[in-house]
C-alpha cells in the first residue's frame, strides 16, 4: 500500500493551497483516509480525518478555514486549506488505516510566508 500526496507549495497569508492524496496497492477495508502536520520542533497533529460514511473531524484550529473531501471509490482524500496563516507551515501527511495497519504518504511542504 502506497499513500502519495501532492498540492503542497508556498504561499502568502491568505492564500490557498489544495492537497490530494491517493491510496494505492492492496487495499481492502479502508476505515477512513485523513490529514496530519508536522512543524518544526513540534508534534505531528490531526488536521482532519473522513470516513467513507463522510464523518469528518476537523481541528479546532484549522475550523472553517480547511475542508476535507474523500472519494472513496478512487480511494483518494483531499483537503482544501482557505485563509492560510503562517503557522500552518509543515510538512502535512496523508493517513489511513487499512486492514487494521497504519499508513502513511511521504508528506508534502507546505509553507505560508507572512
Amino acid at each position: 500500500v502506497q499513500l502519495v500526496e501532492s498540492g503542497g507549495g508556498l504561499v502568502q497569508t491568505g492564500g490557498s493551497l489544495r492537497l490530494s492524496c491517493e491510496a494505492t496497492g492492496n487495499i481492502d477495508n479502508i476505515l477512513a483516509m485523513g490529514w496530519y502536520r508536522q512543524a518544526p520542533g513540534k508534534e505531528r497533529e490531526m488536521v482532519a480525518v473522513i470516513s467513507p460514511s463522510g464523518e469528518t473531524r476537523i481541528a479546532e484550529g484549522v475550523r472553517g478555514r480547511f475542508t476535507i473531501a474523500g472519494d472513496f471509490a478512487k480511494n483518494m482524500v483531499y483537503l482544501q486549506m482557505n485563509n492560510l496563516k503562517p503557522e500552518d507551515t509543515a510538512v502535512y501527511y496523508c493517513a489511513a488505516p487499512i486492514a487494521g495497519v497504519a499508513h502513511w504518504g511521504q508528506g508534502t511542504q507546505v509553507t505560508v510566508s507572512s
